[in-house]
């Protein structure tokens, strides 16, 4: 059967090794290098007989690797950290290539033309397994991630600079000579590329959706994205190099979702054939006979990239654990460092035993990246504790006097600037605390007070008022930042009630056990709206709907809705809501020493004054949802009280307070 029979066999392998990858807990492009090691010449068992076919169709696998990671590519997701990207890319590489160069030559004992190879293969990140990991720990959206995007990108760009540059290195004049006339094509193929993406794909692209052929669409987005790479391969640029620009202009276009999920499949199976082949190139005797030498190397490369990318975030300006989750996130040695080692041995520049060294060196250090990705946190509280610095803040358009009752908002990313928006809209006194700078200047140009600040600080914290807030709201999208948040706001003040958002189920209880009061789940919430418009749509009764409501989030929050001050009140007004829409539950603060404190329900005698009835009480954390007429009303705390508008206003009255939280 020839290459059929190859392919066959590295498919069904790769299946298994995936399989074996995800069980371990690691990308499945590792099972595919394993895979690839598997039914190669150095181990015994099945073998590829034709080896070149199958590198030939790898080449297109790189291609739409490139492609789909150009469409996953917005310049909009470098604006906010585009300094540190574009000119701290460039040092990071740069410094990464000399230290390996260092490694390669004095410990290793390399030739200088190798040294160079090396360092320029262990110069680039793993986007692959930095976004998975990224995406493992609910954390994309973070300033961190940001900048770890951003570095990724600037990587993937310098890729076709290597890949032209690396060959020439045995006559470095025409190195210089022949980049700086691909700097020239590069330029112009980019002019036209871009020429080309805001005028003829989108009408071509519009015109294939109008047919309604899923089929063709496909066939386009297919051809664009390798028939562009072989365009540049003629115009004397890199095959992979086109691809990825392609895959960026078109992400600027309102076809790039839907082209990219077209895409992945046919990128995930042609990507298994290139990390195969890769693999059946690697030796594993080389980490069999010197692990220590191998795990060493391993080493030193992971702790020297996490001090060049940390320290540089630490220069740009990125404090706190920025720099460790920076660092320590991007320590690992990249996909295309196969692109590039493979590159080097078929020019001769690497021996096949230096650039097994070089894949095994790779490869293991993308299997610990996830472990050591998880220690940056736990690393920055041990630095803390050893030695406390002092936050960095700012402040805009914040009073002279001392903020009181008012609700502080941490994290102005889209949940942040909704929750702003509403306050604002209602006209409650409300700051907001922000890390990332822009994102406090963009908050400070609505006229929103901000504090530009690590909301796990205590000076931040002070400086925003939180032990005289009403209410503090954690709309942070990271799940560590946020625990830690919830962890010291209940150390600056355990009585300030905290509502948080929550990443995932376990964070749920882990944001309950630290000290939040409510805990919100968006994408449930998303999803439960969801669901009851569809019942109301329906014809399904209020009551009914009411019901499914509350029976659904009871079984997401559990305990976190049950073991809530006033889990069943809450209960209890939606059903009220949904039977009689014009009575209303409504929260009313109570005011220490006023004249209702120390009074009996039936003293008070709020119904027949008002109208309106107290329907639970909560004070010092303990409920009441059934209070009698000899229940005594509490010095300090709230009570709840149901009636019509009019009612409620007179029952405020009543009682000197304010209300706090209207419901239904």
């Amino acid at each position: 059967m020839g290459i059929a029979a190859d392919i066959i066999l590295i498919v069904v392998a790769g299946l298994f090794g995936g399989l074996l990858a995800h069980r371990l807990g690691q990308p499945v492009l590792v099972g595919y290098i394993l895979a690839g090691i598997a039914v190669g010449p150095y181990t015994p068992g099945p073998t590829v007989g034709d080896r070149h076919e199958i590198e030939l169709l790898a080449e297109i696998g790189v291609a739409l690797l490139l492609f789909a990671l150009g469409l996953e590519v917005s310049f909009k997701d470098l604006k906010p950290v585009r300094r540190v990207a574009l000119i701290g890319g460039p040092i990071q590489i740069g410094l990464t290539i000399l230290f390996g160069f260092g490694l390669a030559k004095g410990l290793l004992g390399w030739e200088t033309v190798p040294a160079v190879w090396f360092g320029a293969i262990i110069a680039l990140s793993s986007t692959m397994v930095v976004l998975k990991t990224l995406m493992a720990q609910g954390v994309m959206e973070t300033l961190a991630s940001r900048v770890m995007i951003g570095m990724l990108i600037i990587q993937d760009l310098a890729v076709a600079p290597l890949l032209i540059g690396l060959p020439k290195l045995s006559n470095p004049a025409s190195a210089l000579a022949e980049l700086g006339v691909a700097a020239v094509q590069a330029t112009l193929f980019l002019a036209a590329m871009f020429f080309l993406g805001a005028r003829v794909m989108p009408r071509l692209l519009e015109m294939i959706v109008r047919w309604r052929s899923r089929e063709l669409f496909l066939v386009a987005i297919t051809a664009i994205g390798i028939g562009v790479g072989y365009g540049t391969h003629l115009f004397g640029l890199s095959f992979a190099f086109g691809a990825f620009v392609a895959g960026m202009v078109l992400s600027e276009s309102e076809f790039s979702h839907q082209a990219l999920s077209d895409v992945i499949p046919l990128r995930d199976v042609f990507g298994l054939l290139f990390f195969a082949s890769a693999g059946m190139l690697l030796d594993p005797r080389i980490l069999l006979e010197q692990p220590g030498l191998t795990l060493g190397v391993v080493a030193a490369v992971m702790a020297g990239k996490a001090l060049i990318f940390g320290v540089l975030a630490r220069v740009f300006g990125y404090g706190n654990a920025a720099p460790w989750i920076i660092g320590l996130g991007l320590a690992q040695v990249g996909e295309f460092a196969f692109v590039l080692a493979r590159l080097g041995e078929s020019s001769g520049a690497l021996t096949h035993d230096a650039y097994s060294f070089a894949l095994t060196v790779t490869l293991t250090s993308m299997v610990l990246s996830p472990l050591l990705s998880r220690l940056a946190v736990p690393i920055d509280r041990l630095v803390q504790r050893l030695r406390p610095r002092k936050s960095e803040l700012k402040t805009f358009n914040l009073p002279a006097r001392e903020l009181a009752g008012h609700v502080i908002i941490a994290g102005y990313g889209r949940i942040g600037h909704t929750a702003a928006e509403v306050l604002s809209g209602i006209e409650e006194e409300f700051l907001i605390i922000e890390f990332d700078h822009e994102e406090a200047e963009h908050a400070s140009r609505h006229g929103f007070r901000t504090v530009w600040g690590d909301a796990t600080r205590f000076e931040v914290l002070e400086a925003a008022g939180f032990e005289h807030a009403r209410l503090l709201l954690v709309a942070v999208s990271d799940a560590r930042a946020a625990t830690l948040i919830v962890e010291q706001a209940r150390r600056v003040c355990p009585t300030t009630p905290i509502v948080a958002r929550a990443g995932y189920r376990e964070h749920l209880e882990k944001l309950r056990d630290v000290g939040a009061q409510v805990v919100v789940q968006p994408e449930f919430e998303a999803g439960l709206e969801m669901v009851r418009q569809v019942m109301r749509s329906c014809k399904a009764a209020p009551g009914e709907v009411e019901r499914f409501s509350a029976s659904m989030r009871e079984r997401m929050y559990g305990a976190l809705v049950l073991d809530a001050p006033d889990g069943e009140v809450s209960r209890m007004m939606a059903d009220i809501h949904a039977a009689s829409p014009e009575l209303r539950v409504e929260w009313i603060d109570l005011a220490p020493d006023g004249p209702a404190a120390g009074k009996t329900l039936r003293e008070l005698d709020m119904r027949a004054r008002t109208g309106a009835s107290v329907v639970a009480l909560v004070s010092e954390g303990e409920t009441d949802s059934h209070p009698g007429p000899e229940t005594r009303i509490p010095t300090t705390g709230r009570v709840a009280v149901l009636g019509s508008r009019n009612q409620l206003e007179e029952a405020r009255g009543l009682l000197h307070a304010a209300a706090l939280e209207p419901t239904g």
